[in-house]
């Protein structure tokens, strides 16, 4: 299988499952807690490494004890963290999760102290020990600095970026990138409302890429390089357990299917179904069953 390096942020999920949202200013009791490990590039990693592939991550760990706790987490997932910086100051990432065990939705707050990984970290790495690159749409100059690093002096090596969210300058990652994996948050921001004109619209703005929207219960669409657009309804399980990740889920469920060769349309509809299936179950280790 493939060798896999994603750049982006770990971070530890503290998940208090309730039997239903509480209102503001209410006292509920959790029906179930647990501690795992998080963040957009961890989750896609986890993912792609039940299904066989080497994950290794770049990423800031905090030397803390969460810290220790999530370095713990990745390498009981096989992640390589041979690229990761170990910051001395600051505090791991924490994602505080409320799990509505009604319908499986999942608010989060997100606690952050920590810096990011930056172009100086990225440029020692040795990219030829990889078969695919995959960024979080974060750190915006850096990251685009990365990228180019890539394009130059390693033109095969296939580039994904997730846009999750609107950031400041985020658009400056659109180009040079073979996949763009966007969420429907960022394209709501844009003033859409469904996956096919935003793709339509996107298309003069990125170039020689292949592009991906993710909508939920409104299934995806994925616009090729050469104007192929295909649709997938959403795979919808007979009960939602639990959504925390689907959309990583669905991230690495496609660059799995691109790199076993698969076309966009095939790789669409794994991903959907791979996203789905997550839904139905706590966590990820399900996903590695057939």
């Amino acid at each position: 299988m493939a060798r896999i390096l994603a750049v982006g942020i770990g971070a530890l999920d503290i998940i208090n499952e309730v039997e239903g949202y509480p209102p503001e200013d209410a006292e509920v009791r959790a029906v179930g807690q647990r501690i795992t490990c998080g963040g957009n590039a961890t989750n896609t990693l986890t993912v792609l490494s039940l299904l066989g592939h080497q994950s290794c991550l770049a990423a800031v760990l905090a030397n803390d004890f969460a810290g220790e706790q999530l370095r713990q987490g990745l390498v009981r997932h096989h992640i390589d963290l041979g690229a990761c910086r170990i910051e001395r100051q600051g505090r791991t990432p924490t994602s505080y999760i409320c799990l509505n065990r009604l319908n499986g939705s999942r608010t989060i707050v997100h606690y952050r102290k920590l810096s990011e990984y930056r172009f100086s970290d990225f440029v020692g790495l040795d990219l030829s020990a990889y078969d695919w690159l995959h960024f979080e749409g974060r750190n915006v100059q850096d990251t685009r600095n990365m990228i180019d690093r890539a394009r130059k002096e390693y033109p095969e090596l296939p580039v994904s970026v997730e846009i999750e969210k609107s950031r400041p300058g985020i658009e400056v990652l659109f180009k040079g990138v073979d996949l763009l994996l966007i969420g429907q948050d960022y394209a709501r921001s844009k003033g859409f409302t469904d996956p096919q004109h935003f793709l339509l619209a996107m298309a003069d703005r990125v170039g020689d890429c292949n592009m991906v929207c993710a909508w939920g219960a409104g299934g995806a669409r994925v616009q090729g390089r050469h104007g192929e657009m295909y649709l997938c309804p959403a795979y919808i399980p007979a009960e939602i357990v639990d959504t925390l990740g689907a959309g990583d889920t669905f991230n690495a469920g496609f660059i799995d299917a691109r790199l076993q060769g698969r076309g966009l349309k095939a790789a669409l509809e794994a991903a959907n179904y791979l996203a789905g299936r997550k839904c139905a179950m706590v966590g990820y280790e399900g996903l590695a069953l057939s």
